[in-house]
C-alpha cells in the first residue's frame, strides 16, 4: 500500500498529498470561515514531486484526500547512457534506470551515492 488517507484539516506546508494521482508537495495551505450553511473549505497549492507542475484544489476541511508514502533511499551510480542513468539501491542491491535530470548531468558520476525518493511506483533522483 503506497497511499494512506488523511483530512485535509491534518495536512500541512511542506507535507505530501495526492492530486490527479500524482505525489505533491504542499507550498500553502489557506482556509475559509464557514457560511452560514457551509462548511470550512481549504484551499491547497502543491508542486508535483516528479513533473514539478503547480496545483491548486479546493476541499471542505473534514474531506479525506489521498497521502502518498514516501520512501527516500541511497543508490549508487553504476553507468550514465544518454538520456538514462543505472543505478543499484545500496539496501536490495537492485538494479534499475532512470531518466536522467538536465540539471544534474554535469554533476553526476559513475560510483557516486546519490538519494532518490520512491512514490506511488514511480522514483526520483533528489540530491546527490
Amino acid at each position: 500500500m503506497s497511499r494512506t488517507l488523511a483530512e485535509v484539516r491534518e495536512l500541512k506546508e511542506g507535507r505530501y498529498m495526492i492530486i490527479d494521482e500524482e505525489p505533491c508537495k504542499i507550498l500553502s495551505i489557506t482556509t475559509s470561515k464557514p457560511g452560514k450553511h457551509g462548511e470550512a473549505k481549504a484551499r491547497i497549492d502543491a508542486v508535483g514531486l516528479f513533473d514539478g507542475k503547480t496545483r491548486s484544489v479546493v476541499h471542505p476541511v473534514k474531506h479525506k484526500i489521498g497521502v502518498p508514502l514516501i520512501d527516500k533511499r541511497q543508490a549508487q551510480v553504476l553507468a550514465i547512457h544518454g538520456d538514462v542513468v543505472q543505478l543499484m539501491d545500496m539496501t536490495t542491491y537492485e538494479n534499475f534506470e532512470l531518466p536522467l535530470d538536465p540539471e544534474i548531468r554535469d554533476t553526476l558520476q559513475e560510483g557516486q551515492e546519490v538519494m532518490y525518493v520512491v512514490a506511488l511506483e514511480k522514483r526520483k533522483i533528489m540530491r546527490l
